[in-house]
């Protein structure tokens, strides 16, 4: 079982960062459910990706809110047109079905926003 895992990045033409959170939600014999919040910085965004990095070769079987053409890790995720733009301070969240065998540990994430 994993828990919660969060990284802050500055990067990304325009600043103003991003925050992306990981949680899973649920978790069975061979699959689990995850879930991540992306929070924008100090600046408006029109665009967002997270890159998601699993050590125990965890493979995202579906995605909703999100999209990715990775049918293996290191998956980068980016937004859908209706939930690219957050606003200063705003946040948008995507949630994820996946596969497992051995351990489930949390992913680790980068991300990345645009002006």
């Amino acid at each position: 079982m994993s828990g919660t895992v969060t990284v802050t990045t500055t990067g990304g033409p325009g600043g103003g960062g991003c925050t992306a959170t990981y949680s899973q939600v649920g978790s069975w014999p061979g699959g689990f459910q995850g879930q991540v919040s992306v929070a924008n910085g100090t600046t408006p965004t029109t665009g967002w990706s997270v890159t998601l990095t699993f050590a125990g070769g965890q493979r995202i079987t579906q995605i909703w809110n999100a999209r990715t053409t990775q049918t293996a890790g290191p998956y980068t995720i980016v937004n859908e047109s209706h939930n690219g733009a957050i606003p200063v301070g705003g946040t948008a969240t995507f949630g994820f079905l996946g596969s497992w065998s051995g351990t489930n540990a949390a992913p680790t994430l980068t991300c990345a926003r645009t002006p």
